[in-house]
């Protein structure tokens, strides 16, 4: 059996409207210049406490907790709102069916998310049964610490060799190469391919039809070496 790791933000949802919209209202609620969209994507995978260390060194630690605080009472109330909009990218869809038809892959979710959040697309898209294992922010420390696939793997019962996470951000990769694993970038999400190649990445998907195959392609070359 093999593992097949997927990211949400950025690799399965585009989910930067929320975000950014959360990340203004947290920092203008306490007078604070809000970060640039491009500054608010490139922390998209770190859990939030550091997230807000990298957008805001300069505050002490009590100042970045409040603003972790109404980050996330701002996500639950735009989550309440109909015109927000986060779908899947687009293929992501049938990319996920394909992955999931085989008997010889098993899905997880590797993410910075909270339970909650990874709940809430599960119920949308009827994802409940798709994923064998599902590891996110509550439970782990920050990507790109390797927690969350060294417990994906010891779920699945699979090694190293037999594992591949998808992501869109140089933590996805970093975290991935940290636990053994084979890494994948996606073209599609929020850090520039060359930074995802500069971190390790085996591989760059470009479209997410193509990911079945690059998924095989580097399994393939994982038991080549192994």
């Amino acid at each position: 059996m093999k593992l097949v790791l997927l990211d949400c933000d950025g690799t399965l949802v585009d989910s930067q409207n929320g975000i950014c919209e959360a990340m203004t209202y947290a920092f203008s609620g306490h007078g604070l210049v809000a970060p640039s969209r491009a500054a608010t994507l490139a922390i998209v995978g770190l859990s939030l406490p550091e997230a807000f260390a990298v957008l805001a060194p300069e505050l002490n630690e009590g100042m970045r907790a409040a603003l972790v605080d109404r980050y996330r009472r701002a996500f639950l109330e735009l989550r309440r709102d109909p015109a927000l909009h986060e779908p899947l990218f687009n293929g992501v869809r049938a990319a996920i069916d394909a992955l999931a038809a085989r008997d010889d892959i098993v899905l997880g979710i590797a993410t910075g998310k909270s339970r909650r959040g990874i709940d809430r697309i599960f119920e949308r898209e009827g994802w409940a049964e798709r994923f064998a294992t599902v590891q996110t922010a509550d439970d782990h420390p920050s990507k790109p610490h390797p927690a969350m696939v060294h417990a994906a793997m010891t779920e699945a019962g699979v090694g190293p060799e037999r594992t591949v996470l998808v992501g869109d951000t140089t933590f996805d990769i970093e975290m991935a190469l940290a636990a053994g694993a084979g890494a994948l970038g996606v073209a599609w999400g929020y850090h520039p391919v060359e930074e995802l190649r500069e971190a390790g990445a085996h591989g760059v998907v470009e479209t997410s039809g193509s990911l079945p195959a690059a998924v095989d392609e580097l399994f393939a070359r994982q038991e080549r070496a192994a």
